[in-house]
């Protein structure tokens, strides 16, 4: 069980799955604008059954994704930035090995007398 937590907290499998609920639910919105738009061009009946009454679904489209939105957020997100900071606590920050060595040669020229 030990790996299947670790599989799902450490990847970035919710990061993935969340970007496209709220892509897809994005792509809503987008689509129903512009059959709205275009449904308000004259003689443009023949694309689309758009026009006024459009305007409706569009409003739904952008309903629905602020919902989705707030659903995602505080059922998926919150609960598994709070797990992942439970299971896998945040490194102490620090210098990195490589840039520490850097500072030490670094410091080894100064005292040499070299130029940096």
């Amino acid at each position: 069980m030990s790996g299947f937590k670790n599989f799902i907290l450490r990847g970035n499998l919710i990061e993935i799955a969340t970007g496209l609920i709220m892509a897809l639910a994005f792509a809503s919105v987008v689509t129903t604008f512009t059959e709205w738009l275009t449904g308000l061009i004259p003689g443009t009946d023949d694309f689309f059954s758009g026009g006024v009454g459009s305007f409706g679904a569009f409003l739904n489209a952008l309903v629905a994704f602020l919902v989705i939105g707030a659903v995602v957020y505080f059922f998926i997100v919150m609960p598994y930035t709070k797990a992942k900071d439970r299971f896998f606590p945040a490194e102490e920050a620090g210098t990195p090995a490589d840039v520490a060595l850097l500072e030490e040669i670094r410091d080894l020229l100064r005292t040499r007398g070299g130029a940096v």
